[in-house]
């Protein structure tokens, strides 16, 4: 079995001693990466990564996840190859194809069909890759053309930093499964990009990782699978049947679909009991879907847990 790794994450814009404070911590605990978001509002990420990358000493950091529509990947792939190399070898990249359509509109950068996006994510990971491989690279597809260019500087983990793929649907967990090292199971969107609760029960986690493990045949055993709360914040309490009562009814209210308490425990996104429940929940998720690898939103909550299985 893959050990434990856990990531952690901060979710509010802070000032550099503060940011260092937080990824010493992390680091300190046994958190293996400190993670972030990419959006137009707070922070970009790749700057405040190199502040955590000079306050740590093992820390790798990364990014869940860089929307592509946003950047060209040959600029891109120059940023990160410039933060693996002053990072020692201690970045991951999470990539992704853009969700928020507010964002994009804002800023008059047309927000396609998933497919479109999908297919633009497709040729950027290939154009990451030919940028971080020796020699020149040239590309031609529907989205992107690039011409016999040298990518430089060269990153430190060759033949290129681990990459973090994921999603709720088939398209792109098979994209992930052929492309990735650590691919995040994540949830379906409504239409008004919301969250599909259906997506989160461990039967359709159980369905996600079929869908993984079709595509990625012989490369199954070595990809990292790697889950997040998104079904509402870590709970800690001594009753966990009532708080998960309460939870569904919260998106019973909001969104008309029953789960019953029992699913809401059971779900691989979801984090409500005490410190042992949770421990318990980390190690039956590795036995039973093969999922190694948390994302650690709320560390305060969660560091009992990391400290008591980080690395195991």
């Amino acid at each position: 079995m893959r050990p434990f790794r856990f990531l952690a994450s901060l979710n509010v814009n802070s000032r550099f001693a503060e940011l260092a404070s937080v990824a010493r911590e992390a680091e300190a605990v046994g958190c293996s990466v400190f993670v972030l978001p990419d959006h137009l509002v707070g922070y970009a990420s790749l700057l405040p990564l190199a502040v955590v990358a000079a306050a740590t000493e093992r820390l790798r950091v990364g990014t869940f996840v860089l929307n592509v529509n946003l950047r060209h990947p040959a600029v891109l792939a120059q940023e990160l190859a410039s933060l693996d190399a002053l990072s020692g070898g201690r970045l991951e990249i999470g990539l992704g194809a853009g969700w928020n359509k507010a964002e994009h509109d804002a800023i008059g950068i047309p927000f396609d069909t998933p497919g479109a996006r999908l297919g633009r994510l497709t040729e950027a990971i290939a154009i990451l890759k030919g940028c971080f491989a020796d020699g020149p690279f040239s590309f031609s597809g529907e989205h992107y053309t690039v011409t016999d260019h040298v990518g430089a500087p060269e990153p430190v983990q060759r033949p290129h930093p681990p990459l973090l793929l994921g999603g709720g649907g088939k398209r792109l967990l098979t994209l992930a499964a052929r492309e990735a090292q650590i691919i995040s199971l994540g949830t379906r969107s409504t239409a008004d990009n919301g969250l599909d609760p259906r997506s989160m029960t461990a039967a359709a986690t159980a369905e996600k990782i079929g869908w993984i493990r079709e595509a990625a045949g012989d490369r199954f055993d070595d990809l990292e699978l790697n889950t997040l709360p998104v079904g509402g914040p870590v709970v800690i309490t001594n009753t966990p049947l009532a708080e998960a009562r309460r939870r569904a009814d919260q998106i019973r209210s909001r969104t008309g679909v029953e789960l019953t308490a029992e699913e809401i425990l059971d779900s691989p996104h979801v984090f409500i009991g005490s410190i042992n429940d949770l421990t318990r929940k980390c190690v039956e998720l590795r036995q039973r879907f093969g999922i190694s690898s948390f994302v650690a939103l709320d560390l305060d909550a969660l560091a009992p847990v990391v400290e008591e299985l980080a690395g195991r």
